[in-house]
């Protein structure tokens, strides 16, 4: 006990350093509030006794501390700086990111670079992509583990898990992915993108999606010039295993594939945080206006929706509104339309999808009239027994319809099977009559000719 003590001395358990590893090893930096929101959310609805909001949140965050505190002691961690707020911040060394990435199941150029001036400057950038993700992910409290609490901490607990879904897990995202342009992945060469943030999680209705943070600091812009490059990288194609060519970006995420009505690309949700000086809401129309070309689509009148060919879906909120709403709730504005929808509404096409939907139904239709024509020639065409009148079945209508040379020719084609049966049985019944009584004459010739034979020799020897 007292060699682990040593080991680790800040007291730390495996599942707390572990926690602190793959929540660092998805943010890269990160304050202990964010990893225990993350990693271990029953804990913000423990020590309410607490009197203010400082000492709560020093006693809900001081395991994952002295879990940090214990990975810098093994060299998988280091100190970052603190906040503008004044909290500490975490980062991993080299030697911690590829620990995280034996403990989230990646490969080490999955793991995503460190955010530049990481730990520096307040680090905010940082910390409104790790808000973004928790936003996002909006971590469930286990109830089980707050039964001994008080009735209010309780019931803020179950506010929080009846609340809406988000969307996947840790595990459902990367930050500081790097989208090449040219080069490798590994390795990507100058003036290509990377993504503040990208979401894979399927089971949510996401299949990929791509997140850029911003403090409203950047000019408007800087921003759009960023979707020149995601847009030079989801062209961008090259060979998969298979020998078959493909958008690159399909060679690492899968996604639904494309329908053969329009090729769109992976949506891109921008989030911005009111800290700088500029308006989020004119950041907004501002990028807009400047990536019109990227995002804006020709209006199908035939089937009434946007077909969105080559186009990237590009999706605006701010942090306070995702906190707010989460994802199902109305807090994300579709560059080109007029109001606000939940995420998955934002980045899809219901119109489109609408449409597609009357078409399918459309098709199955004539293919089901088609397919009632067909058979009703069919029946049309399907033979009657001579006899008793009832339309052959599918089995007889074969057997008397068959072609091949191989098989014995059915001796009573017009017939259905139960006639046949019963012709069969009577030519049967008369050919067996006809054997019998061929037989029966047969016998009669042979005694008649052996009672001859007999005759003929008794009077042979009378004569003598």
């Amino acid at each position: 006990m007292a060699g682990k003590r040593k080991a680790n001395e800040a007291g730390s358990t495996n599942d707390l350093r572990a926690d602190v590893l793959r929540v660092l090893g998805v943010l890269k930096v990160a304050t202990a509030d964010q990893i225990q929101r993350l990693a271990s959310p029953h804990l913000t609805f423990r020590h309410t006794e607490k009197k203010t909001a400082a000492q709560r949140k020093e006693a809900r965050t001081a395991s994952h501390r002295g879990a940090a505190n214990d990975l810098r002691r093994h060299g998988l961690a280091v100190d970052g700086g603190r906040t503008r707020g004044g909290e500490e911040v975490r980062l991993l060394t080299a030697a911690g990111l590829a620990a995280a990435a034996i403990d989230l199941d990646r490969e080490p150029e999955e793991m995503g670079g460190m955010p530049k001036s990481a730990g520096r400057s307040g680090a905010s950038h940082p910390m409104t992509v790790n808000e973004t993700v928790i936003a996002l992910i909006r971590p469930k409290p286990d109830l089980g583990r707050l039964t001994e609490q008080p009735a209010e901490a309780q019931a803020a607990a179950r506010a929080a898990v009846d609340a809406p879904e988000g969307i996947g897990t840790l595990t459902s995202y990367a930050t500081e992915v790097a989208l090449p342009v040219k080069g490798t992945w590994k390795n990507p060469a100058i003036g290509s993108a990377r993504a503040d943030i990208v979401v894979t999680a399927r089971e949510a209705g996401v299949p990929l999606l791509f997140i850029e943070a911003d403090n409203c600091t950047e000019e408007a812009v800087l921003i759009a010039a960023k979707f020149d490059k995601y847009a030079r990288f989801f062209q961008r194609k090259e060979k998969d295993t298979d020998g078959i060519e493909k958008p690159m970006w399909r060679t690492r995420w899968s996604a639904p594939e494309w329908d053969g009505y329009e090729q769109v690309h992976p949506p891109v949700l921008l989030v911005f945080h009111q800290v700088g000086k500029r308006s989020a809401k004119n950041q907004m129309q501002k990028v807009a206006e400047l990536t019109r070309h990227h995002w804006q689509g020709t209006w199908d009148r035939e089937d009434g929706y946007h077909s969105y060919d080559g186009r990237i879906p590009i999706v605006a909120t701010t942090l306070e509104l995702l906190r707010e709403h989460g994802p199902a709730g109305p807090a994300f504005w579709r560059f080109g339309r007029d109001h606000r929808q939940p995420l998955l509404e934002a980045i899809g096409n219901p119109r489109r999808d609408a449409a597609l939907d009357r078409r399918r139904a459309a098709a199955r239709e004539r293919e089901r009239r088609r397919a009632e024509q067909e058979a009703a020639a069919r029946e049309a065409r399907r033979p009657v027994c001579a006899d008793c009148g009832r339309k052959f079945t599918d089995d007889r209508w074969k057997a008397v319809d068959s072609r091949d040379w191989i098989q014995p020719p059915e001796p009573h084609p017009h017939l259905c099977e139960d006639c046949q049966s019963r012709t069969a049985a009577a030519e049967q019944a008369e050919a067996d009559e006809r054997e019998r009584q061929e037989q029966e004459r047969l016998r009669q010739e042979r005694e008649a000719e052996q009672a001859a034979q007999k005759g003929g020799g008794w009077l042979s020897r009378f004569r003598t």
